[in-house]
């Protein structure tokens, strides 16, 4: 039986990222392009907007703010699957410039 160190900052999201790659932390390429495909809906982006707003005024039920940092962990998520999937299929994103 071998044992592991587990490290705090380990969660759903991130345990969740790893179990989708590979032993080199890649996605399948399969799975990288429909990763890439994905989006965050517009109805989702709005609520997840109106929920920032009305944290600043703290003015959020305990059940919205479970949903904001569901929300916050699915982004997260999603971001982290895009990166590997972008690693995966070689795809470099362009640097931005500011104007």
């Amino acid at each position: 039986m071998s044992t592991t160190t587990t490290h705090g900052s380990e969660n759903e999201v991130t345990i969740l990222a790893r179990i989708l790659g590979n032993e080199n932390g890649q996605l399948p390429k399969n799975i990288a392009r429909y990763v890439l495909d994905l989006n965050i809906s517009e109805r989702d982006k709005a609520r997840m907007h109106d929920l920032a707003v009305r944290n600043q005024d703290d003015d959020l039920t305990p059940a919205e703010k479970e949903e904001m940092f569901a929300f916050g962990k699915a982004a997260t998520l999603l971001s982290i699957l895009k990166s590997k999937a972008r690693r995966t299929l070689g795809i470099k994103l362009e640097t931005r410039t500011v104007s």
